[in-house]
This record gives C-alpha cells, sequence and structure tokens, in this order.
C-alpha cells in the first residue's frame, strides 16, 4: 500500500503573504545570479582587449541594461533585508542563560552592512 500524498496545488504560494514573500525572496536570487554572470562577461572582455571592454559597456549602458541593474539593485537590497530580518530566528545569541533581543541581533547585521557601504562608497567617490 502507498503511503498518502497530500495534493498541492502549484499557486500553493499564493495563499498566504508570508508564502509568498518567501517565494519572491527566493527569486531575487535569480537576478543576482544574472547579474554575476554579466560580471564575469565583464572580466572575460577586459582580458579579451579594449575595444571588447569598450563594445561591453556600450552594452551595459543601453536601457534595457540600466532596468536589469535596476532591478538587480532591488532584488538585492530586498534579500539582504529580509535576511537581516529574519537572522534572529535562525541564529540564537545568548548571553549567559539569556537570550540576546531579536532588534539587537538583526540591528548589529544593519550596522555593520551600512559602516561596510559607507566605506566603500568613500573608497570609490575619493577618486
Amino acid at each position: 500500500m502507498k503511503p498518502y500524498q497530500r495534493p498541492v496545488a502549484s499557486n500553493w504560494w499564493l495563499s498566504k503573504r508570508t508564502y509568498f514573500l518567501f517565494i519572491v525572496r527566493e527569486l531575487t536570487s535569480v537576478f543576482i545570479a544574472a547579474y554575476l554572470a554579466l560580471f564575469l562577461l565583464l572580466l572575460y572582455q577586459i582580458s579579451v582587449g579594449r575595444e571588447a571592454y569598450e563594445a561591453y559597456l556600450r552594452f551595459l549602458a543601453t536601457p534595457l541594461m540600466l532596468v536589469f541593474h535596476i532591478l538587480a539593485l532591488a532584488a538585492a537590497l530586498f534579500h539582504t533585508i529580509t535576511w537581516f530580518n529574519l537572522l534572529p530566528n535562525i541564529m540564537v545569541v545568548r548571553y549567559g542563560e539569556d537570550r540576546v533581543p531579536a532588534i539587537l541581533v538583526a540591528g548589529v547585521n544593519f550596522a555593520a552592512w551600512i559602516a561596510v557601504s559607507v566605506f566603500i562608497a568613500w573608497i570609490v567617490l575619493s577618486r
């Protein structure tokens, strides 16, 4: 006798807001993977030569690619923010017998993210 398998609709993730946000968060990885592929292609074009690099930069400056970069940035921000908000549930930090408050665990990660972002912006913009 086969074990019972409960049927699951293909749109199960539309039934609750939390399920929907989970799937959206997972789909942000597609944008990140595509962005990584573009970056690796950029590195390859640099190794080929100046003409290939400049042609690739012209391709990246097209309106479609600019829209893609905006979507990839939004996906990366959404993914990062939701991950930092989930982190206190995944990583339980204790101080002695007490659990460190969730807002402190998430807050430290957000603060580190902001500090690293400001440092990188300072390096890039100081040229």
